[in-house]
C-alpha cells in the first residue's frame, strides 16, 4: 500500500469516528435539554428547580442561584450558538429565570452580595462568603443581553463583574468573611479560574470590554499557573498568596476535575493571546499531568479529589467519580487535540467519553448521573440537587459539538495527499496504557 493511500485511508477513518461522536453528542444533548424542560420549569414564580429526582420529579422546591444563573446561561446560550434551539420557549424560560434573578438574587438591594439558597417565591435562605453566585448571575445577565440585546441586561452584568473584581483584588470585606488570624493567607484557584471565565464571557465580540478587562485575564492566569507546583509534577487546589506550597491537608489538596477546567480556560486564554509556548505548557500540566495522576488504573474514571502525597484525602467522596470532571475532560482534551492537532489528545478524549457515556448516561429518563462509586456503579439516583444542575453536562456535549463540528469541516477541506511510491513508515507507537 503506498503511503499517500494509507494516509488516505487513516483521514477517513478519522472522519468517520469524529462523524459519529458527533451524531452521538448532539443526540444526547437534545435528551439532556428535553429533561430539564420537560421537569425543572417553576411556572408560577419563574426560575427553575434543580432538585430532582432520577425520573424528573422535584424533591426539594428550594432554587439555588448559582445554578438559577447557570441554567439562564446555558439556555441562551444554545438560543444563540445552534439553530435547532432557537425557539421561543427556550428564550422566554431563559428570560422568566433571568427576571426571577434580577428581582430575587441579590440579599439587600442595591447592595450586590448574592443569596446561595433562595424558596420557591425568592426569599433569601442562606448566603455563602464566596462570589460565585455573583458570578454566575454576571454570566446569565450578559447572555442575555446578548440573545435580547436589552441593555438593562449588560448593565448588571458589568456592574456585578466590577464589583466581584473589587471583592476579589481590592477588599473582600464585602463578603462576609471573617479575618481570622490562624486562616493562613491562602488562594483556591476556582477564584482566578472563574474570573477568567469571565473576562472570556463578557469579551466575546466587544473589543471595549476585552480591552477593559486584559489585564485582568492576564492576571488571573498569572495566579492559575502559580497552582503548577513541586518541579511541575503537581497542581494542587490550594496556594498561599504569594505562589508557594501551603502546609498540611489544605496544601496537598488535589482535584483533577479543576485541573482540567482551568486547563481550557487557559487554553482559549493562550490562544486569544496568541502564545503558542503557553498552549504547550497548558496541554501539560493542566491537562496530560492532571489526567495520568488522576485516573483511577483499576475501575477507570477520575478520582474526586486526591493527596499530593498519595495519604488518604480526608474528604469521603475522594474516590468517587462524579459528572462534572468527566464533562471538563471532554471538552478539555478535544479544544486541545482541535488547537495542537496532537493525537494522543484526541485519544484520551475518546477514552474519557466512552466511559462517560457508558457510566453516566441514563437511557431510560434522560440526564446523567452524578454521583457513582469508585467501581462505577449509580451511588446517587437523583438528576440535580444543589450542585448539578442545567450547565456541565449540557456545555459539554454543545462545546464537543461544536468542536467536532469544525474538526471534520477541517479534515473535509483538507488537500488530499500526494501520490507517493516509498515504503510506509512503521507507525510509532503513542497513546493512553
Amino acid at each position: 500500500m503506498s503511503g499517500g493511500l494509507r494516509v488516505r485511508q487513516d483521514m477517513e477513518k478519522e472522519w468517520e469516528t469524529l462523524r459519529a461522536w458527533k451524531e452521538r453528542v448532539g443526540q444526547e444533548l437534545d435528551r439532556v435539554v428535553a429533561f430539564w424542560m420537560e421537569h425543572s420549569h417553576d411556572q408560577e414564580h419563574g426560575g427553575f428547580f434543580t432538585c430532582l429526582g432520577r425520573d424528573g420529579q422535584v424533591y426539594d422546591n428550594l432554587k439555588y442561584v448559582w445554578l438559577q444563573g447557570r441554567q439562564v446561561w446555558m439556555y441562551c446560550r444554545l438560543y444563540r450558538k445552534f439553530q435547532r434551539f432557537r425557539h421561543s420557549e427556550l428564550l422566554d424560560s431563559a428570560k422568566a429565570g433571568g427576571e426571577f434573578l434580577l428581582r430575587y438574587a441579590r440579599v439587600a438591594p442595591p447592595g450586590k452580595k448574592c443569596a446561595f439558597v433562595l424558596t420557591q417565591s425568592g426569599l433569601p435562605v442562606k448566603v455563602q462568603r464566596t462570589i460565585f453566585s455573583e458570578c454566575f448571575y454576571t454570566m446569565a445577565m450578559n447572555e442575555l443581553w446578548r440573545v435580547t440585546g436589552e441593555e438593562r441586561y449588560q448593565n448588571e452584568a458589568v456592574e456585578m463583574m466590577d464589583q466581584i473584581i473589587h471583592w476579589v483584588r481590592e477588599d473582600p470585606s464585602g463578603l462576609g468573611r471573617p479575618q481570622l488570624p490562624g486562616t493562613p493567607p491562602a488562594e483556591s484557584m476556582a477564584v482566578p479560574m472563574m474570573l477568567l471565565n469571565l473576562v472570556e464571557q463578557l469579551g466575546e465580540a466587544d473589543e471595549e470590554l476585552a480591552g477593559k478587562y486584559a489585564e485582568l485575564g492576564d492576571w488571573c492566569a498569572q495566579r492559575i499557573l502559580q497552582h503548577v507546583q513541586r518541579d511541575g509534577q503537581a497542581v494542587l487546589e490550594n496556594v498561599s498568596e504569594d505562589g508557594k506550597e501551603l502546609s498540611g491537608c489544605l496544601g496537598r489538596h488535589q482535584n483533577p476535575g479543576h485541573a482540567l477546567e482551568a486547563g481550557w480556560f487557559l487554553l482559549r486564554h493562550a490562544i486569544r493571546k496568541g502564545d503558542p509556548e503557553l498552549q504547550a505548557h497548558v496541554i501539560d500540566k493542566f491537562l496530560l499531568l492532571p489526567f495520568h495522576s488522576g485516573w483511577d488504573p483499576k475501575h477507570g474514571g477520575l478520582f474526586y479529589f486526591q493527596d499530593a502525597d498519595n495519604l488518604c484525602p480526608t474528604q469521603l467522596e475522594w474516590d468517587m467519580k462524579l459528572w462534572w470532571p468527566h464533562s471538563e475532560a471532554m471538552i478539555a482534551f478535544l479544544m486541545g487535540y482541535s488547537y495542537s492537532g496532537d493525537p494522543t489528545l484526541l485519544r484520551v478524549f475518546y477514552q474519557v467519553a466512552e466511559y462517560t457515556f457508558r457510566q453516566f448516561r441514563d437511557p431510560e429518563y434522560g440526564e446523567w448521573f452524578g454521583y457513582l462509586n469508585r467501581e462505577g456503579k449509580v451511588a446517587l439516583t437523583i438528576k440535580g440537587g444543589p450542585f448539578k444542575g442545567c450547565f456541565h453536562v449540557p456545555r459539554c456535549l454543545a462545546m464537543c459539538e461544536e468542536m467536532l463540528g469544525a474538526l471534520l469541516s477541517r479534515l473535509a477541506s483538507a488537500p488530499a495527499p500526494a501520490p507517493t511510491c516509498s515504503p510506509p513508515a512503521v507507525p510509532a507507537r503513542c497513546g493512553v496504557e
